[in-house]
């Protein structure tokens, strides 16, 4: 199969991924602000027992601190804030939908842990920008955690062409991940999360996170700043972590200026880094 009809035959697929969960469908619509928004959310959330469950056990990891094992939503969601909550349980149920057994060569486990990664490590970036311009948890969690959904849609919709791009990724590394995915798939990883994000109607920013976090110089890729950049450039510190995506690991000191961070504070920020992904690890195995 050829890149162009690879790209046709990718295309056509994607009117037959399922349809976004109904959890995560709610969850985006709901506002946090009101009490009765937060009760909707923990009420959604109890009634499906495995997502449950995996909020619990993430709310028991040694990350958040307390030797207090919490057994319900809502200890668990006093302990890791409702707004962390509704990002990890949205992503939890997108990518559970995605999930495809057996697997191929990507592997579910460890793209979970490298998004989770990099969600963790931008919160981190993400604390020494200035207030008037950082974004909300929630979005960070998200952006983090849904911005590589490319991969499992690909894996989804064609494992073999999946098996085939990250047998090259391991085969090829002296080329960027985009210049593989272009000459096999005639689109990148980026290019199908996106369009797999507006089949799901999912927010726009979100969609522009997906689409152009591996080029976030793009002029349009300004609709998604600054998580845009937060996704760049933790992807850039934790290029290998979970999966193998190669990236350019310089950050210019302009780079960090343009968002907003003094870049004095940037080996603090590279050793903070180092110590949350290495939770990450812990955190993804627990959910």
């Amino acid at each position: 199969m050829g890149k162009a009809t690879r790209l046709k035959h990718l295309i056509a697929k994607i009117d037959s991924l399922p349809t976004l969960p109904a959890i995560a469908q709610k969850l985006l619509s709901l506002s946090l602000d009101t009490v009765e928004g937060e009760t909707s959310m923990l009420k959604l959330i109890s009634q499906d027992p495995i997502i449950s469950a995996k909020i619990i056990g993430l709310a028991n990891t040694s990350m958040f601190g307390s030797p207090v094992k919490v057994s319900s939503i809502n200890d668990a969601a006093m302990r890791l804030g409702l707004t962390r909550v509704k990002a990890v349980v949205i992503s939890i149920a997108t990518m559970s939908t995605l999930a495809k057994r057996p697997e191929g060569k990507l592997k579910s486990n460890d793209l979970w842990m490298h998004s989770m990664a990099i969600a963790v490590a931008m919160r981190t970036i993400a604390k020494a920008m200035p207030a008037r311009v950082r974004p909300l948890d929630d979005h960070i969690f998200l952006a983090g955690l849904l911005h590589d959904i490319g991969y499992m849609a690909l894996n989804y919709l064609d494992t073999a062409i999946s098996d085939e791009l990250h047998t090259q990724f391991a085969a090829e590394t002296e080329k960027s991940p985009l210049e593989i995915e272009q000459e096999l798939l005639g689109m990148s990883h980026g290019e199908l999360g996106a369009q797999v994000g507006r089949h799901w109607d999912l927010p726009e920013e979100i969609i522009t996170v997906m689409r152009y976090h591996h080029t976030p110089d793009a002029k349009e890729a300004l609709a998604g700043q600054p998580l845009v950049s937060l996704v760049s450039f933790a992807e850039r510190m934790l290029s290998d972590f979970g999966i193998a995506e190669h990236t350019e690991q310089v950050i210019t000191e302009q780079e960090w200026i343009e968002l907003g961070i003094d870049p004095t504070k940037v080996d603090e920020i590279r050793a903070q880094i180092a110590t949350v992904s290495e939770q990450a690890r812990q955190i993804s195995s627990a959910i």
